[in-house]
């Protein structure tokens, strides 16, 4: 590490240094001078040696002679060079790891490809590096082989629908596999599911035809409203003709009013809203035009 190799490299100029004043100043004989700046460069190297300083988010693994003695760090710490060992540096921080599942099979048989990301951090350093060779890879293939096994126990639409609970159940699975390593699975996001796109452009055409059936029953009910209101209507007029008539005659007077310089009245009808003879109504036809003229 480079804080490590920085601090043993001053470590070794600074005794070597101090050798090299030291045999300059006093009266030794040349060969006992060499000796002394020998000897203070191999305590320099070993001094250098024996240092370690380990960054905050790091844990060293202290091995010595072959067996686990302790877990150091943060900070600034020394192991005996030859005997102790530091195999792994353990990062504790909080780490994102993407992983997918192609064409795997939903529990109805439906191919798709899916991307999620596990975030996920080491709370036994030791456990990290004893139990397991690789937790890096370990996680990722207990990551890829839990989101298989959710897929091919999933529905499709239950998967579209519900990712987050899908989400949930990987986070659950996922992190009773990795506990005995050490780690702790802080929680798992699918990104994205992707369907085969003739299913995807089926999937489109049923849902349009069922905001069309959804339309048809919304206007049938519509229809079927008004004609109830319709129908109290009609019994309302039916005990008040006169109330009828000037209905009629103010429908008839609002159409010719509005846009229509002709109106086509059935006889029938003429005759049904009491509207009298068809020269009435011509004549109520000019007299609403003379009204626009003037």
């Amino acid at each position: 590490m480079k804080n490590v190799s920085s601090i043993s490299t001053l470590l070794f100029v600074v005794i070597t240094g101090f050798a090299l004043a030291f045999a300059l100043s006093s009266d030794l004989s040349s060969s006992a001078s060499q000796t002394i700046v020998f000897v203070f460069m191999l305590l320099g190297i070993l001094v250098g040696w024996a240092t370690k300083v380990a960054d905050q988010w790091n844990r060293a693994i202290v091995l010595r002679l072959g067996k686990f003695h302790m877990l150091r760090g943060p900070g600034i710490f020394f192991i005996i060079p030859v005997i102790d060992t530091i195999p792994y540096w353990i990062d504790v921080r909080v780490i994102s790891t993407s992983f997918k599942a192609e064409k795997t099979l939903t529990k109805d048989t439906v191919p798709v490809d899916v991307d999620a990301v596990l975030f996920w951090k080491v709370v036994d350093p030791k456990k990290a590096a004893l139990d397991v060779a690789d937790y890096y890879s370990a996680i990722s293939w207990a990551s890829q082989t839990a989101l298989r096994d959710v897929i091919g126990k999933t529905m499709l639409a239950d998967m579209l629908e519900g990712r987050d609970k899908m989400s949930a159940l990987l986070q659950i699975i996922i992190d009773e596999r990795t506990e005995p390593w050490g780690i702790n699975v802080i929680s798992v996001e699918v990104k994205d599911v992707l369907i085969p796109q003739g299913l995807e452009a089926a999937m489109s055409m049923q849902a349009q035809a069922e905001r069309e059936r959804q339309a048809r029953v919304i206007l049938g009910d519509s229809e079927r409203q008004i004609a109830d209101m319709f129908n109290e209507a009609s019994k309302s007029y039916a005990d008040n003709p006169t109330a009828f008539h000037l209905r009629a005659m103010n429908m008839l007077y609002e159409g010719l009013k509005t846009n229509s310089t002709i109106v086509i009245v059935p006889s029938t009808a003429v005759e049904s809203m009491g509207l009298g003879a068809i020269t009435g109504t011509i004549a109520l036809t000019k007299a609403i035009q003379e009204e626009k003229v003037i």
